[in-house]
């Protein structure tokens, strides 16, 4: 059977890399990304290319309307989209910069899930998995909103596998650690000046942190993702999976 996915914030790092992973192996890809410049450097990949701001839940709707639409069917749904936050003690954080970051985890996430669900349950089959992080498990000090936001992530994964177990759905959570990229460059960049250390002090600390000594590559994420979305998982659900190198601790 042909996987039919949509996949949000897909334009770019961890999200391009799963969506064309998926292709490379057949399957039918949409995505969504609030970056339209993003979107016009990829749109020819694949069965659908749209901007769309998964804070607006009537458009992420729309979205996925459009994609089924547009392939034929619905088999897997990978909310991806994610936002760093800022990087500051709890006391310096601003209401806009928390409400922000968990406008797009988990209520992005959400958006999509109500959107996309009934869609799988008129097939009783399919695969959600959800993008937390480590934080979402640790803890991220200077990083509250996002580690509140990324444990939201795990208590909406655990609530909708009973939820949709009855229908032959799973539903994962994928919790990555630190992944290479221009996203984890600014996040180095900011926690080296909230810190007043160098950004290869913050650098070398952040790779310490894991027992493997090293940063994670987008298409390892990929790979896992493939491999949970495929019917050799069909028995795995309501699981947070690690993909870290072994976070120690995030302090």
């Amino acid at each position: 059977m042909t996987q039919k996915l949509i996949i949000t914030a897909g334009a770019s790092g961890i999200g391009l890399a799963i969506a064309r992973h998926f292709v490379s192996n057949g399957a039918l890809v949409a995505i969504c990304d609030i970056d339209a410049a993003a979107i016009g450097q990829v749109t020819d990949e694949f069965a659908l290319a749209t901007t769309c701001d998964v804070t607006d839940v009537e458009a992420v709707a729309s979205f996925v309307d459009q994609a089924v639409e547009r392939m034929g069917g619905l088999t897997t749904v990978i909310a991806n989209a994610g936002t760093a936050g800022p990087t500051a003690l709890i006391e310096d954080i601003v209401p806009e910069d928390w409400a922000r970051t968990v406008a797009v985890n988990p209520t992005g996430q959400y958006a999509l899930c109500r959107a996309a669900v009934p869609y799988l349950k008129a097939h009783n089959k399919g695969s959600v998995i959800l993008m937390s992080s480590a934080a979402g498990r640790l803890g991220l000090p200077m990083r509250s909103p996002y580690a509140a936001a990324k444990w939201g992530v795990v208590g909406l994964k655990e609530t909708l596998a009973m939820e949709l177990g009855p229908h032959s759905i799973t539903v994962n959570a994928i919790l990555p650690g630190s992944v290479k990229g221009p996203r984890m460059d600014a996040v180095l960049a900011a926690k080296a000046k909230a810190s007043g250390i160098s950004l290869d002090a913050a650098r070398n600390a952040e790779v310490q942190n894991t027992s493997l000594g090293r940063m994670i590559e987008p298409d390892e994420i990929a790979e896992l993702t493939w491999f949970v979305a495929s019917p050799a998982a069909r028995s795995i659900s309501g699981q947070s999976l690690g993909l870290c190198g072994n976070f120690e601790t995030l302090r």
